[in-house]
């Protein structure tokens, strides 16, 4: 391999290594080149490129993109599934379905979000359920405490609405009622105007009297005429 050529393959490798933090190792020792492209083939599907590396230069591009992790499992005839975007267990699945239907490749380990993996990890990553299965898993046990939890809020708060439209309604009566009041209650006096009351009462009394005592006067005058 030339070196120009040598050169492209290690900027290709740094710069699917710092597009990913997720990626899978496999010893592929044994397998033929139909039995690599099936494998290619199924892990596509979930979304991860499957890809045969020279060590030397893959150790080159892991230092230069800064994931000195991936060397430690760079011996041996390598094969790298590079994750990225992809469904993580569908694709661990995928490659430990072919290795124990083949018997023949063998799972090194990984980086999981940029974490160290080993191959026992990598296999109970294979034994999850499926992307959708886990999304709906996890969707129930978010959603059933909302759920709850919007039940506790929604009802003070019901209970409040009904608190606050039963006040509305007992103003609004009280002011009802206090105007039926007001038509009927005679308006109330101040003292000024109590004090005139009061004396046009007494005065229209006395002139009451006066009129009385005049007429009883009168009476008795005319009585002493008549005698005469």
């Amino acid at each position: 391999m030339l070196k120009r050529e040598k050169e492209r393959v290690v900027a290709d490798l740094v710069e699917r290594l710092r597009a990913t933090d997720t990626l899978f190792v496999a010893d592929y020792r044994g397998l033929s080149m139909p039995e690599i492209d099936g494998v290619r083939t199924e892990v596509l599907k979930h979304g991860a490129r499957f890809t045969v590396v020279k060590n030397t230069l893959t150790k080159r591009a892991a230092e230069e993109a800064g994931v000195p992790e991936l060397v430690e499992l760079l011996d041996g005839p390598t094969a790298i599934a590079f994750v990225g975007d992809g469904d993580m267990v569908g694709v661990a699945k995928a490659l430990n379905d072919t290795a124990r239907q083949t018997r023949i490749l063998s799972l090194r380990g990984g980086l999981l979000q940029g974490k160290p993996m080993s191959a026992e990890q990598v296999r109970e990553l294979a034994s999850l359920p499926p992307a959708e299965v886990l999304r709906g898993q996890v969707l129930g046990a978010i959603v059933a405490p909302l759920s709850a939890i919007a039940a506790l809020i929604n009802a003070p708060l019901q209970n409040l609405v009904g608190l606050i439209d039963a006040r509305i309604e007992q103003l609004g009566g009280g002011e009802a009622e206090a105007a039926r009041e007001g038509e009927t209650a005679p308006e109330a006096q101040g003292p000024d105007e109590q004090e005139t009351t009061e004396e046009q009462s007494f005065g229209a009394e006395a002139e009451s009297q006066e009129d009385t005592t005049t007429a009883e006067a009168e009476a008795s005058a005319a009585e002493s005429k008549e005698e005469e």
